[in-house]
């Protein structure tokens, strides 16, 4: 297809697909003359992602041109994978750690996770300003939030292992980081009322 028909098919100005062959995030067609080139599915399924990455992650550019770049050439385990898609979607954090309440979170649950990486820091800062609004989050309560969310984990890890390629499994975890939070908080809202109505 030529890259008017790419743009039709996802829905992306041509003159955004030609800025994203600029800036490298998305890869060039075949050459079919010294102006034009065609474009196949491939080239579809990197529009929706970068799309999905810039309007709805809020990830800028050079944060696709690392994602596209892992996707290109994956690290050798998934777990790097995992973590160069984690940072990449993090964007630049600050060097202020998690916070003591957030350490003593991650060491009593025995997590072994970056605890000066940039999720922890978010976390440190998500609890304090929670508490500074006087949300009720002992200790007790922070714990059944992590246990909860650990079994949310499990079903993403569980997603981007069954990939067939580590390819697969970055876009899967992108994508599914991405388009998937929405969903997870609109389905606590749900079970919120579910629960609610049950108790009443």
């Amino acid at each position: 297809m030529r890259i008017s028909q790419l743009a039709e098919r996802t829905g992306v100005p041509v003159h955004t697909l030609k800025y994203y062959l600029r800036e490298g995030v998305l890869q060039p067609g075949t050459p079919t003359s010294r102006t034009s080139a065609d474009y196949g599915e491939e080239h579809v399924e990197r529009v929706r992602l970068v799309r999905a990455l810039v309007e709805h992650g809020g990830v800028p550019v050079a944060g696709v041109r690392t994602i596209v770049g892992a996707l290109e050439a994956p690290p050798p385990s998934r777990h790097e994978l995992l973590g160069t898609a984690h940072c990449t979607l993090a964007g630049p954090g600050g060097d202020e750690g998690p916070g003591e309440v957030v350490a003593d979170l991650l060491e009593g649950l025995g997590w072994r996770v970056w605890a000066d990486g940039p999720f922890a820091a978010a976390l440190g800062r998500a609890v304090e300003a929670a508490r500074a609004a006087g949300a009720p989050l002992s200790e007790d309560v922070l714990r059944r939030y992590a246990e909860a969310m650990r079994a949310v984990a499990e079903v993403d890890l569980d997603l981007a292992l069954a990939a067939g390629s580590p390819a697969e499994a970055m876009h899967r975890v992108v994508v599914g980081t991405v388009m998937v939070d929405p969903v997870l908080l609109a389905l606590r809202r749900v079970a919120q009322e579910a629960a609610s109505a049950e108790r009443a």
